[in-house]
């Protein structure tokens, strides 16, 4: 039977996640923009009709804004909260004109725009650092311990003592990483690289699918190997290590994130997979109920997929700026602004279907769409 977190619940936990998220994600761009003597006309949390806020010394508007599903920073010399170049900067004094963020060199603007990004991989890493530090690490190798009868394994002809170097040429170091690997890809053909008694030997099979449902009634499938682990081993990590650890489990996150996103892409999952604010915000509630620890651990998660999303290069995003400055580099001159204009409404449109997209998801995996069909049908 699900337990689901109260709605109270969930709202507090969504605001944990996605308060200070947004907040050190834009506080990345307002600090590089500080530092290169950018003047900040308003630093929002949120979107839409200010509720409140109060303006510093420098002129710059710290508010709170009525949408809470992210944020903005607002340099001088910007059309809009989506940083679109104002064309009306070149009519500006000169002392004005210096402290927009157009005056500033390409590469200057490049690393005001990334910052917030870099930001959330850096607060990934030093979440997934501690994890580290707290509770070691598992360094459990990746020889077979068992194989499960009638297993995707069985069919391979692994056994007990064998050690598993490759899957479809990734490299495998750990009984962990076959994990990562295989439950991505549920029915999926694998070859596995392996040694056996010291001889290398290659073999063919089809990961195993199953469906699993957890304590709040989220159902999902992964693949399966059909193996377990040897004798387990745990180590620990220093202080100097965590960083390095932190780094590395933040890149295995990050590549996940874009194998399932190419997956979809690809056909292999449904769209429906793809969620949004609705079902973070559930899932939020859902890790939050589970101790503070497992919402940390998944806040982590989050300020890597918000770095991930920032970086596409689409438009209106973080990463649609760059490849803006990247041409620019290129070029010797600034694309031009109608081009740039009608690719940040192109972007716009983009961002807007995406997320009635996933808005539509959400509210499937909330039983909506279910609960209605039954009350027509």
């Amino acid at each position: 039977m699900s337990q689901s977190p109260g709605f109270l619940l969930t709202i507090l936990a969504f605001a944990l996640v996605i308060g200070p998220l947004v907040f050190l994600h834009e506080m990345g761009h307002y600090l590089a923009g500080r530092v290169f003597g950018v003047k900040i006309d308003a630093f929002s949390i949120g979107f839409g009709n200010e509720l409140f806020g109060w303006t510093d010394r420098r002129g710059t508007r710290w508010k709170f804004s009525a949408l809470p599903l992210g944020g903005y920073v607002k340099f001088a010399g910007d059309m809009n909260a989506a940083s679109v170049p104002d064309p009306a900067w070149l009519e500006l004094p000169a002392e004005e004109r210096a402290q927009t963020l157009q005056a500033r060199p390409v590469w200057q603007r490049a690393i005001v725009v990334a910052a917030g990004p870099v930001t959330n991989f850096v607060i990934a890493i030093l979440i997934l650092a501690g994890f580290a530090m707290s509770y070691g690490v598992d360094r459990t190798p990746s020889i077979v311990g068992m194989v499960s009868p009638g297993s995707a394994a069985q069919k391979a002809g692994l056994q007990t003592g064998d050690r598993i170097t490759a899957l479809n040429g990734r490299s495998i170091e750990t009984f962990k990483d076959v994990f990562q690997y295989a439950v991505l890809r549920p029915g999926e053909p694998v070859r596995i690289d392996y040694l056996h008694n010291g001889s290398q030997q290659t073999s063919q099979t089809v990961l195993g699918v199953a469906t699993e449902r957890d304590r709040f009634g989220n159902e999902f499938k992964k693949g399966l190997l059909g193996i377990g682990p040897s004798t387990p081993v745990a180590a620990k990590v220093g202080l100097l290590e965590a960083p390095l650890v932190g780094i590395e489990m933040t890149g295995t996150i990050l590549r996940t994130t874009v194998e399932g996103l190419g997956q979809i892409l690809s056909g292999r999952r449904s769209v429906d997979e793809l969620g949004g604010p609705l079902r973070i915000a559930k899932t939020s509630g859902e890790q939050l109920s589970l101790g503070w620890p497992v919402l940390i651990f998944f806040i982590a998660g989050v300020s890597i997929n918000l770095g991930f999303i920032n970086l596409l290069p689409i438009p209106m995003l973080d990463g649609g700026h760059l490849l803006f400055y990247a041409i620019e580099a290129v070029q010797r001159r600034p694309v031009a602004p109608a081009v740039q204009e009608w690719a940040f409404r192109g972007g716009l449109a983009a961002v807007l279907a995406l997320m009635v997209m996933v808005t539509f998801n959400d509210l499937g995996a909330f039983g909506l769409w279910k609960t209605l069909s039954g009350l027509i049908g």
